[in-house]
């Protein structure tokens, strides 16, 4: 009697431990922990992007991890917070490369390591479906042809125009560059005086590179900045030397303070994105994904024309 007590009770610990792993894999696998790495986190873009992908997490019920560079210039920490993520063993990364090109590798050793990447807000020399799952981000060579179509429009009869480039190696902003050359490029009449200057990472840096080119802004009749860095660095230099309202400036990004400025007739248009929804459909596209439904190789999250005239 006593040997057979044991017995069952023998069997039913193992029973219990069975179920106790069987509940801890399950309880394991419903835990879905997504890394969001942005270029930069000092930006008004990037603390609404963060927003969204929280957002996200909270209606998801998953853990949104939120890190990244501190600059949008820091491509080899992005690079090592993609491979430390991959090393803690994430369930799936929503990256913003800083470079289309240095971030593919560590992109494609993530994949194949099981941990399948979602990129956002500017893209990858790589292919959606295969190096990584899904594209979420504004139609910049769309963003970049509205902006110059809108130059166009409200020029004077000075038909100089001036283009302050954000950096080499980012693909959303040079895909806005390319759109915003295209549009102008449509009226013969139009001189483009400077095309070639960066504006680099940050605000300050922007503001040295437009002073550094001053000459030429003075003698400009439109200036095009394709990000909210570089178009907050040019106002300030405008501003700096009096001429804020007297050139045609259309920026990009929608910070309260760029907002402030075109309702101040300092800036004449702004291309708006929508960080936190491209926050949010990020997340969203990883949990689907993870999730095993379809996901589609490319989203666009819109992008809209401000001016005096359409703001509140």
């Amino acid at each position: 009697m006593i040997r057979a007590a044991m017995l069952c009770v023998g069997t039913l610990a193992l029973i219990l431990a069975g179920c106790n792993r069987d509940g801890g894999n399950s309880q394991g696998n419903s835990t879905i922990r997504i890394a969001v790495i942005p270029k930069g986190t000092t930006h008004e873009f990037w603390k609404s992007v963060e927003a969204g992908a929280k957002k996200a997490g909270e209606e998801l019920k998953v853990e949104v991890i939120w890190k990244g560079p501190l600059k949008e210039d820091e491509k080899n920490q992005q690079i090592a917070l993609v491979e430390q993520f991959v090393s803690d063993g994430v369930s799936g990364i929503c990256l913003a490369p800083l470079d289309d090109t240095a971030l593919l590798a560590p992109v494609r050793s993530a994949a194949g390591k099981k941990i399948p990447v979602v990129i956002y807000d500017s893209g990858l020399k790589g292919d959606a479906g295969k190096d990584f799952v899904s594209l979420v981000a504004t139609n910049n060579k769309l963003g970049g042809r509205m902006a110059g179509e809108e130059l166009v429009r409200i020029l004077g009869d000075n038909k100089k125009v001036v283009l302050l480039r954000y950096k080499e190696g980012s693909a959303s902003t040079m895909e806005r560059e390319a759109g915003f050359l295209e549009a102008i490029g449509k009226d013969a009449k139009i001189t483009l005086i400077e095309q070639n200057r960066y504006a680099g990472a940050t605000m300050g840096e922007a503001q040295t590179a437009a002073m550094n080119m001053i000459d030429k802004l003075r003698d400009a009749g439109g200036i095009f900045c394709p990000n909210e860095s570089s178009t907050m660095g040019m106002l300030l230099a405008l501003r700096q030397n009096n001429l804020a309202g007297k050139v045609k400036f259309i920026g990009f990004d929608a910070s309260p303070p760029l907002l402030e400025a075109v309702r101040n007739g300092e800036i004449q248009g702004l291309i708006a994105q929508d960080p936190s929804g491209m926050g949010y459909k990020a997340v969203q596209t990883m949990v689907k994904h993870l999730k095993g439904e379809q996901v589609p190789d490319y989203i666009d999250t819109g992008c809209k024309l401000i001016t005096k005239t359409t703001l509140p």
